[in-house]
């Protein structure tokens, strides 16, 4: 593997005190990365096995060539593909039920991190954002060929960027002399609508919006949600991660009405991270947890 490394993995003592209810049953990680969740939860409870999904061919591969999985391979069953396609996937290995769900919907640090990935506004390299290089769609696609009114849409919903109007319109004059080719020639033109704020970064939400628009994150995690009801052994939990207000705007409105669905919301207040894990991983200042339990059917 190379030398850019998955980030540090945040809350993993509370993620592990609310999911596991069964220390002998099979737990889904949804979002494996660097596999940092699921190896401090099989080293801690010696008895239980993970289903690991991730659509990134860089996830797969670190888990197997990285020796720190090495003795642990036989509990986990890695499944490449997007969590939102969880169901059909447990019933091609004839699972379904399980004893805990669980989601960190960070982005993985080695995704932004690696340049040639086309996440980060740092980079020179040319745009595409593509969590599975296999699909079409590029972050490149979107910002060459979309119109004024769909970008300026794109930046707004997923992004809650209030200068989108300002910078669609700028990227369409732009594309007048040419095609926009790299993140940091996006950023740049971000950068001459929109000033820096502190440490915030001007292309910051238009980055974002992108990567959820070219990912379909949020319909991936809508589809995600709304199978836990039937995915879900009774008294077990689904434990969620989020960063940003409108994945957990959609995961607090999920379990509120999957709760006719047998599910009940555990958390009524936002779990977050310590201050002492806050100041010694700053990624885990934004982290809100919600968890929700199935009840006897």
């Amino acid at each position: 593997m190379d030398n850019i490394f998955y980030h540090q993995p945040v809350m993993v003592n509370e993620v592990a005190d609310f999911l596991i209810t069964a220390e002998d049953g099979f737990y889904i990680d949804c979002t494996f990365g660097g596999g940092g969740h699921s190896l401090y939860l099989l080293e801690k409870y010696k008895k239980i096995k993970i289903i690991a999904f991730d659509q990134d061919s860089d996830s797969f591969n670190h888990f197997n060539s990285n020796e720190k999985f090495a003795d642990i391979k036989d509990r986990i069953v890695f499944v490449r593909d997007n969590f939102r396609n969880i169901q059909k996937r447990l019933s091609d290995i004839k699972i379904h039920k399980v004893n805990g769900l669980f989601a960190d919907l960070g982005v993985s640090s080695k995704q932004l991190d690696d340049m040639k990935r086309g996440f980060s506004f740092r980079s020179d390299e040319i745009l595409d954002m593509r969590m599975d290089r296999s699909c079409k769609l590029s972050a490149y696609d979107v910002i060459n060929t979309y119109s004024k009114e769909k970008l300026q849409d794109i930046f707004f919903k997923y992004g809650e960027e209030s200068f989108s109007k300002q910078i669609a319109g700028k990227i369409i004059d732009y594309r007048i002399k040419g095609s926009i080719k790299t993140c940091d020639q996006l950023a740049d033109i971000i950068g001459s609508v929109k000033w820096s704020n502190g440490k915030i970064n001007p292309a910051t939400k238009v980055f974002q919006a992108l990567r959820i628009y070219v990912n379909d994150e949020l319909s991936s995690l809508q589809e995600m949600l709304d199978s836990i009801p039937e995915i879900l052994s009774d008294n077990s939990r689904a434990v969620i991660l989020t960063y940003h207000s409108l994945e957990d705007r959609i995961v607090k409105q999920s379990f509120k009405s999957l709760q006719n669905q047998g599910l009940k919301i555990v958390n009524k207040k936002i779990i977050g991270a310590s201050e002492e894990e806050i100041k010694n991983n700053p990624r885990s200042r934004s982290a809100k947890m919600r968890v929700a339990e199935k009840q006897n059917g």
